[in-house]
């Protein structure tokens, strides 16, 4: 297992660069703001790539910037560029999902001299069947250590740190596990599995003999290098296909080290390190306060009456 810069130096024997050769623009971190960047996740540490500065700033992104799909909910195109993606997650301090977090992330630590390889991953969450390969995760180096790591910083649940790209990983941060498991796959393309612990029971081979234990599996991915434009063919499926839920309801996460908040619609669920969680029902006249005081997001009068013709749209007969 090798996530590793190619070789463009300039040795008469060196092959010609590709479009996919792991140039130093690929992520566009020359143009990030990083001081705004930095501002708007909370973040006033060394800036050097290293994997004390990784776990730091994986952790501060995480935690100061939430997950939400509005655009998707009102139909609305989604640029993923750099600027614009700067502009609405640190500019603006809106939220975002996976790939704008992805896209963002991945330009500030290019930016701070790490190496990043795009991958993309198949959310599972338990399910049995095949689900689109729609989660947008990286691969880090650092310069002060040989192993690569694994940077999700845009589930929305964390991990609040990176985890080691290797079979039987396993990290608590602030009490939330989260695990690696490589499995042989198809043509000798290993899948790696991403495990988190849940409430329910369930096990990583679902097997029905098998003890339960408070494990889900999360996504599973490849090693397969992704770039920019993979996360663009991806998030125009999350973003506008009638069989995405994003198209279909709000959804909004915001994840702090003793809690994690969900927003599902109308419904809100708070989950514990431990497990335990509680669920309240959220009147519509209280989205506003409630995405505001609990996600940090602050939406527009126009868009919070435009989700409310939506809902009631969907819930008339025959719709």
């Amino acid at each position: 297992m090798s996530i590793q810069p190619t070789d463009t130096g300039d040795s008469p024997t060196a092959a010609a660069a590709s479009p996919t050769d792991h140039r130093p623009d690929r992520w566009s971190g020359e143009l990030l703001d990083l001081d705004a960047y930095t501002v708007r996740i909370g973040y006033d540490g060394p800036r050097e790539p290293t994997l004390a500065v990784l776990h730091d700033l994986q952790r501060a992104h995480t935690t100061g910037i939430p997950f939400e799909n509005v655009h998707a909910v009102l139909g609305r195109d989604l640029p993923l560029d750099l600027p614009s993606v700067e502009a609405r997650l640190v500019r603006d301090r809106r939220g975002g999902y996976c790939f704008e977090h992805v896209l963002l992330f991945a330009a500030a630590v290019e930016r701070l001299g790490f190496h990043v390889t795009g991958m993309i991953g198949r959310v599972s969450l338990g399910a049995p069947k095949v689900l689109p390969a729609t989660h947008g995760l990286l691969a880090v180096t650092t310069r002060d250590d040989d192993r690569v790591w694994l940077c999700d910083v845009g589930f929305g649940a964390g991990p609040l740190g990176p985890i080691e790209l290797a079979d039987g990983a396993h990290v608590a941060y602030d009490g939330w596990q989260h695990r690696l498991e490589r499995r042989p796959g198809a043509h000798g393309i290993d899948q790696w599995w991403l495990y988190q612990t849940a409430p329910g029971a369930s096990g990583p081979d679902r097997d029905p003999e098998r003890v339960p234990t408070p494990w889900i599996d999360r996504h599973t991915f490849t090693l397969t290098a992704q770039y920019p434009i993979d996360y663009v063919v991806g998030s125009h499926f999350v973003g506008t296909h009638a069989r995405s839920p994003f198209v279909r309801r709000l959804f909004a996460q915001r994840m702090t080290p003793a809690a994690h908040h969900s927003l599902d619609d109308l419904t809100l669920v708070t989950t514990r390190p431990d497990g335990t969680s509680t669920t309240a029902s959220i009147a519509p006249e209280a989205l506003d306060g409630t995405l505001r005081e609990v996600f940090g997001i602050a939406l527009t009068q126009e868009e919070l009456r435009e989700i409310a013709a939506r809902r009631t749209a969907a819930a008339a007969p025959g719709a």
